[in-house]
């Protein structure tokens, strides 16, 4: 669904509308259940990668609350070390493997990595192409 399209057009007055009528202690689980929702519009599958990076944010936030000082910034530090990888790996590893990719053809260097197959990426970037 995109930002700009009439799907989003009714849905986001639906969950704003839905949020404000709901009480305060149950707005988190509209809030998740939209934001999954939305992002499931897509490609269905990938709401696996949010389930997981919701699931380490969800424990890691456990282990912040229940610790203090030093642990509690290791705990900090983990969760946004995992999410900056999940970012990374299906993110940005195509626009770099694509530009390290074509730095090696100009040295003449062979470059064996391949690009992955996802479809995170916008269409008409290195990686972003639907198919």
């Amino acid at each position: 669904m995109l930002f700009n399209s009439i799907d989003f057009l009714i849905f986001f007055p639906l969950v704003t509308g839905l949020y404000f009528a709901l009480p305060h202690r149950v707005r988190w689980i509209l809030l998740l259940a939209a934001s999954c929702v939305f992002y499931m519009f897509f490609i269905p599958i990938y709401i696996l990668i949010l389930f997981v990076t919701i699931t380490i944010d969800y424990f890691a936030a456990i282990y912040i609350e229940q610790s203090d000082g030093f642990t509690r910034n290791i705990f900090l530090y983990l969760s946004i070390a995992s999410l900056c990888i999940f970012l990374c790996a299906f993110k940005y590893f195509n626009f770099f493997s694509l530009n390290l990719r074509a730095i090696a053809q100009v040295l003449h260097l062979h470059y064996p990595i391949a690009t992955l197959k996802i479809i995170l990426n916008r269409p008409g970037f290195p990686g972003g192409s639907i198919p």
